[in-house]
């Protein structure tokens, strides 16, 4: 049975957690919890070694990266529920999408929520634990993030990637104002890595997105957060809380 290691249905756990539930798979899903590291644990790092999920484990074969994963399921796993056109250039306009989410929008949303909520964590360490958790995590550039997350992001940093965020709420809206979907007028992939971005922005980005500003985006992210498959996704898979504590 297929078995992938995840966060919750968020960011880019919900990727492929999202393709299996459209696809009907069978898998085994395991949840690593992120306030515990377990995903810088030397049993994780053994399926992948550079200690990120979310993994997929398909028999003796380790498939990684997010996107990666759910073009590997539509290509091996072949159901009734197609997430890909079958016009190559509608094709490539789905991969364009998906390619803008890994490489723009995904990224300075995620430094926002690091920001936000990942920062409280770091700070909760000692020193002598923070440094200790370093020495686990294998990618140079997660240890730099880590320690502007417990020093605190500049505030020049922040603010470009709230201009980020800003033109990519444009870029989705101006196009979902004209189009139900994203690529070759059906849900694909480039829906599903997109809403695992913007998905819950109507609420921590309110200013940016909402029914006045951006209606096409919000009506996309009402749409597919009606689909049956969607809604047992979060019904059954628990979203963890990564923002400062309750008083």
């Amino acid at each position: 049975m297929l078995k992938l290691y995840s966060f919750g249905p968020g960011a880019n756990s919900l990727k492929p957690l999202l393709t299996l539930y459209e696809k009907g798979l069978e898998f085994e899903g395991i949840r690593l919890n992120p306030a515990k590291f377990e995903h810088h644990s030397d049993w994780f790092k053994a399926i992948n070694p550079r200690g990120q999920v979310p993994a997929l484990v398909d028999g003796d074969r380790v498939i990684t990266e997010s996107t990666v994963i759910c073009e590997y399921l539509e290509d091996k796993y072949p159901t009734a529920v197609k997430l890909r056109p079958d016009d190559l250039a509608d094709r490539a306009d789905m991969r364009v999408w998906t390619k803008w989410v890994d490489e723009y929008f995904c990224w300075c949303v995620s430094t926002i929520g690091w920001h936000r909520g990942v920062s409280h964590m770091a700070k909760a360490l000692s020193d002598e634990e923070f440094e200790e958790h370093l020495k686990k995590i294998p990618i140079p550039e997660q240890q730099v993030k880590w320690r502007r997350a417990r020093e605190g992001f500049p505030q020049d940093l922040l603010d470009e990637e709230m201009r980020k965020i800003a033109v990519s709420v444009r870029r989705l809206d101006d196009h979902l104002r004209e189009h139900e979907w994203l690529a070759g007028g059906m849900y694909t992939l480039a829906d599903i890595c997109n809403f695992a971005i913007a998905n819950g922005m109507q609420h921590g980005f309110a200013d940016l997105v909402n029914k006045a500003d951006t209606p096409g985006l919000m009506r996309w992210i009402a749409q597919i957060n009606q689909r049956p498959a969607v809604q047992r996704m979060f019904a059954e898979v628990p979203m963890e809380r990564l923002g400062p504590p309750k008083e």
